[in-house]
This record gives C-alpha cells, structure tokens and sequence, in this order.
C-alpha cells in the first residue's frame, strides 16, 4: 500500500476553481474521509489523485512518487463508483477477472485470486450469477471485488454506497470498514455524509468552495472545529452560534455575553468586536439556577433524549437533555454551559477563537 501527499494542489475549469491549493498527507494504511457538500471539490481531488483529472499547479506523490501529471493507468489506482460500473453482459466472475485477464495474468492464477476475494467478501455463491439480477449490496460488494482483486497501491471511492438505502447503507459501511481493517489498504473516501464520515474515517478532510476548512481525527473534527462551516456541518443538530459584541484579555477564562458571565477556555490574547459562542446541543444542561435565560418554543421527543428549541438574547438554541427532564413550550429556562466545551468564533471571518488547530485567541483546556 502508499503514503499518498497532496502539495498545493489546484484545480481550474476556465474562470471556475473547483480546489484551491490543497495540501494534506494521508499516511500508509489510513481511511481517509474527503467530507463536503456537493460542489465543494472533494471528487475533483479525488478524481485528480486517481489520474482522472489532471491538476492546474500542484504535486501528487503517490508512495514517494511524483504522479501529478501521470495518467491513471501509471498510477496502480483502484476506482469504486457510486452507481458501480459493472459490465452487464458479464458475471460476477467475469467482472472479477476481467482486470486480471486484461493484465496477461495466467488463468490458474486468475481463477485462484477471484476465488479469495469471493471469500473475503461473502460472495462465492454467487460467482456464476449475471450482475443485472443482483441486489444493490451484492453488486457494491461485486464492485469492491473487482478492485480489491488488482492489489493496487491505494483505493479511491465516490460514495460507494450513495445509492444504498439508508439501513443497509449503515451495515455495508461498517463491512467496509472492516475488510478495510483486515487488508491494510490505503483508501480514499468521498461521501457528503458527516456520520458516515465519521463512523468509517481515521482523517477526515472538510471542504467548502474548493478550500480545506479543516483536516484532522474525526474527535478534533467535532470538539474543535476551526470554522463554523465545520461546526454547522458536523453534528446532528449542528452547534449552536449565539452573536454578541465583546472583548477577552490574556488569561480570561470568562467571557460577558448579554449581560452574563460564561465560563470560556482560557484566553490566550486580546481580541474585541463581533465574536459567536459556539455550543454543542449536547453540552447545554438546564439549570434554572442559571443566569443565561432562554424561552421554550418546542421539544422534540426521542426516545432516552429530547431536543428542546429555545429563543434566547443570542438566537434561537437546540439542546438535547434527557427526556426526564420536563420542560413546557413557553417555560422561561436556565441555561448552563460548561467552558470547557464552548467554542468562539470571529463573526466576521467565521475562524475560531477557540482552537489549538490554528493560531487563535484562545486554547481548549
């Protein structure tokens, strides 16, 4: 398997750029996520590493090879589609062998590594079978095969498992992961999906118009998010952003919002002007002996928990609290936050002040 380097990678369409100077490393063996909205540039940048796209300035190395003018069949590449590819007039085994054979690999030889990657994926039965009566999963896993069989340096994947419904999407993910686990394989993985991002991924890329909002552990991903595109984007329901006009100082461990005194990691320069309280719905607790006062508009039953929205001097906030706890539409709240949680945002440049994955203001603690 390689170590895949992205330097300063670019990609223009005319007047259009779909990636802008992306650099990232993805290390030997990693399940690395490429996580945005449609549009953002992670299948271009995918598409560009695989050899499908040729960058506009920038270098691919691929296991300590410069590749970024190279086409795709110099690169030992493996593409998995979303919609599969699969040649119809052909069976499982066919489709399976077919990379080998085009490669003047003996028939013994061929008939043999099909034969342990049916194994590997659960899909011997079904070797003879024509591709066009399969069910979606049987034909996902037929598409895994036929890459998994070539032993390439890195595998590429573009929502393999998009047209999947929700439930069997949930359970192909983890076998993914699993088969990903037992071969050791380099993989890269575009999916707008935030869970499935990070339920499979060991690194995960965040992009927005063409540009890496932040690269990291999917833990750092969600408890500290650099920008809050990511903290909108990560977590269901997202963070919640309370506006307010203030100043912190070195060495704060406290900001005043609305009149009020909220515990804040500890301050590490000065800043003053437009700044947003970010908070997880999950890491607000109801306390009515507390001074942030907020008024219910609804809640939302869900079983162990509960979501209830609130409208508060900041802006409307969604907490997500046990379902013991009773609330009434129209109950004026207490709202407690723990410091050690809360994440500050630039208004204006929408960078956190909160972060030790950037040169902010402030530190986690």
């Amino acid at each position: 398997m390689a170590e895949i380097v992205i330097e300063n990678l670019r990609k223009e369409f005319g007047d259009f750029t779909a990636v802008q100077a992306s650099s990232f490393r993805i290390e030997d063996g990693e399940f690395f996520m490429l996580l945005g909205p449609s549009g953002c540039g992670k299948t271009t940048t995918l598409r560009m590493i695989a050899g499908l796209e040729l960058p506009t300035s920038g270098e691919i190395y691929i296991d300590g090879e410069e590749v970024a003018n190279r086409p795709a069949s110099q690169r030992d590449i493996a593409f998995v589609f979303q919609m599969f590819a699969l040649y119809p007039h052909m069976n499982v085994r066919k489709n399976m062998s077919y990379p080998l054979v085009s490669q003047g690999m003996k028939r013994a030889q061929v008939r043999a590594k099909v034969a342990e990657v049916a194994r590997i994926l659960g899909i011997e039965d079904i070797l003879d079978r024509p591709v066009g009566g399969l069910s979606g999963g049987d034909r996902q896993r037929v598409a895994l095969g036929r890459a998994i069989v070539r032993e390439p340096k890195a595998f590429m994947m573009d929502e393999p498992l998009g047209a999947l419904d929700a439930e069997f999407r949930e359970h192909m993910a983890e076998e993914l992961r699993a088969l990903h686990d037992r071969m050791g394989a380099t993989t890269v993985y575009v999916t707008h999906d935030q869970l499935e991002a990070m339920q499979m991924g060991d690194k995960i890329v965040v992009m927005n118009h063409g540009v890496i909002e932040q690269f990291g552990v999917p833990q750092d991903i969600y408890d500290k998010p650099a920008t809050m595109f990511v903290a909108d984007f990560i977590g269901s329901p997202p963070m919640n952003f309370l506006k307010f006009h203030g100043e912190i100082h070195p060495g704060d461990r406290a900001v005043r919002m609305h009149d009020v005194e909220l515990g804040v990691p500890q301050a590490r320069g000065p800043f003053q002007g437009d700044m947003v309280f970010g908070v997880r719905p999950e890491h607000i607790r109801l306390d009515d002996a507390a001074p942030y006062r907020g008024r219910v508009l609804a809640t939302e039953y869900l079983g162990t928990t509960q979501i209830v929205t609130l409208d508060t001097p900041g802006g409307p906030v969604k907490a997500r609290t046990a379902s013991a706890d009773a609330v009434r539409v129209g109950d004026n709240v207490g709202l407690a936050f723990d410091g050690r949680t809360v994440t500050l945002f630039d208004s204006q440049s929408g960078h956190a002040l909160v972060s030790e994955l950037n040169e902010g203001v402030l530190a986690h603690v």
